[in-house]
């Protein structure tokens, strides 16, 4: 039997998943590590804990497994994108990667926007400058610590860096290069006007695939290391989300998907180039040759929840280990023993500031109508209602600009609740499925490995022969209505708080 292996580096973990090449999950193996947040707004990971994680899940799936490692036929990367990762001349990791929702960037933002002109990085990059692109990072490290940074041999992003120590080869692709802020989204390469204004060098950054692309293969070394075969290829891979895309079959005109991991997006595939001149959601090549994506973003969904759990829900947490269990099933409980509205309280889930639709980095999160009449249980459903209305924000425009789906697709950990479905269906106003494999990036970086080694003929293709979706939930109108009076009055919170978001954050 042949194999096909998925390594998706996220934020809370990595996750190494190998399949056949019918797509059907073999083993699975997940392990996690820590994020720093040394200010407020700050966020950095050790890049090394990500290697240590993927030999880990590369030797426990072989291990569970039993297969041989010259039977894989070839390893997919996909990550977290937007991540700065700093080497020096010996391919040391210079420090702590700053995390794609690190929130220190605003000046460096206005720099690019008054150095290039917020338009025309628009009409070059299809985006703005934002705080969690790999940009401003890495202008912060060149003004903040510049004896660090004149020791920069060399620009990866975390899944490119995961690449290195597997194959040698400094290489990324489209889709995840896209979130960036320096490349030419439209024509798919570097932006020389965009480097040369910045004055950032090319040769920091790694050559440019398309995702199904082979960038190299698994060396000798990393053999060693991991118990792959060496000469085991690695493609291209993909950034999270658009490795999800594929994971879940979004990878032609009319298909989109919602997910609510650590952070909330929705997504939708395009063939035609489409950009949102006011740069709300982001326009980033696709994993599929030659199409794009429209996406906007939440930077805290899952990660909402999660900071309630883990703040919160300390009784909670132990009941469930002790019923082995996880905690979000209890909490999910609590939750839907709580009317639509969650008896009027709402949740503003900006804890890292906020992209879609506000471009805010110094908004932060809120319970508003918080009363004595309230527990726990109220508080839960008020933050995974207020997640869903933030997701509702990103439809509102990938409708504006005509990309926009009548069903889409939940993935993520938030699309295990069948209540956070019925929520997705009811707010966002459209038919929600699942897909049956529940590995999405993981499932999506395999199937384009599999491209890569000739199994499949294209990413539709794969997709097409693998990708299958459970019976669609529908809207209900009554419960429609109900949240839809809800999210009016949400959408009127950010701007009565923008400007006490601004002073907050200046004291």
């Amino acid at each position: 039997m042949e194999y096909l292996l998925g390594i998706d580096i996220g934020t809370s973990g990595t996750k190494t998943a190998l399949f056949d090449t019918a797509g059907k999950l073999v083993a699975s193996k997940t392990y996690e590590y820590p994020m720093a947040q040394p200010k407020n707004g700050w966020a950095e990971q050790d890049p090394r804990d990500w290697w240590r994680a993927a030999v880990q899940g590369i030797r426990g799936v072989l291990r569970e497994s039993g297969a041989k490692p010259e039977s894989i036929r070839g390893v997919g990367l996909s990550g977290q994108m937007h991540s700065l990762v700093l080497l020096d001349e010996h391919d040391e990791v210079l420090r702590p990667a700053i995390l794609w929702c690190d929130q220190r960037t605003a000046a460096e933002c206005d720099e690019i926007h008054e150095t290039i002109g917020k338009s025309r990085l628009i009409e070059l990059t299809a985006n703005p400058a934002l705080t969690g692109f790999t940009s401003g990072k890495i202008l912060w490290v060149r003004r903040h610590e510049p004896e660090l940074f004149k020791k920069c041999r060399r620009i990866l992003l975390p899944k490119d860096y995961i690449r290195l120590k597997l194959t040698g080869e400094y290489a990324t692709e489209v889709s995840d290069a896209s979130g960036m802020g320096l490349l030419d989204v439209p024509h798919r390469r570097w932006s020389d006007e965009v480097l040369q204004k910045l004055g950032i060098d090319q040769e920091l950054l790694c050559r440019v695939y398309e995702s199904p692309e082979v960038t190299g293969t698994v060396t000798k070394r990393a053999a060693e290391e991991t118990g792959l075969a060496a000469g085991t290829i690695v493609v291209g891979g993909a950034g999270d989300n658009a490795a999800a895309a594929v994971g879940t079959g979004v990878v032609t005109d009319g298909k989109a998907f919602a997910t609510i991991g650590t952070s909330g997006v929705v997504f939708a595939h395009t063939d035609q180039l489409s950009i949102d001149p006011a740069g709300r959601v982001h326009t980033f090549c696709c994993a599929v040759p030659g199409a794009w994506h429209v996406m906007g973003v939440t930077l805290a969904a899952g990660a909402s929840l999660q900071w309630f759990r883990n703040q919160l829900c300390g009784d909670i947490i132990e009941k469930a280990k002790a019923l082995k269990i996880d905690p979000y099933v209890l909490m999910d409980q609590m939750a839907e023993a709580v009317p639509i509205g969650a008896e009027r309280l709402l949740f503003l889930p900006y804890l890292m500031g906020e992209r879609t639709p506000h471009l805010d980095p110094d908004c932060r999160g809120a319970f508003v109508g918080l009363s004595a009449i309230h527990t726990r249980a109220e508080m839960i459903r008020a933050v995974m209602e207020g997640v869903t209305y933030s997701l509702r924000d990103c439809a509102e425009i990938l409708r504006e600009m005509g990309v926009a789906s009548e069903r889409i697709v939940a993935c993520g950990g938030g699309s295990l609740s069948p209540l956070w479905r019925g929520m997705l269906a009811n707010v966002l106003r459209c038919e929600v499925s699942t897909a049956a494999s529940r590995e999405g990036p993981a499932l999506g970086v395999a199937l384009l490995a599999g491209v890569g080694a000739g199994l499949y003929e294209s990413v539709p293709a794969a997709c097409e022969a693998v990708i299958r979706t459970e019976s669609p939930l529908r809207p209900e109108a009554e419960a429609a209505g109900r949240y839809e009076a809800y999210y009016q009055v949400y959408r009127s919170l950010y701007p009565a708080l923008r400007d006490s978001y601004a002073a907050l954050a200046k004291l």
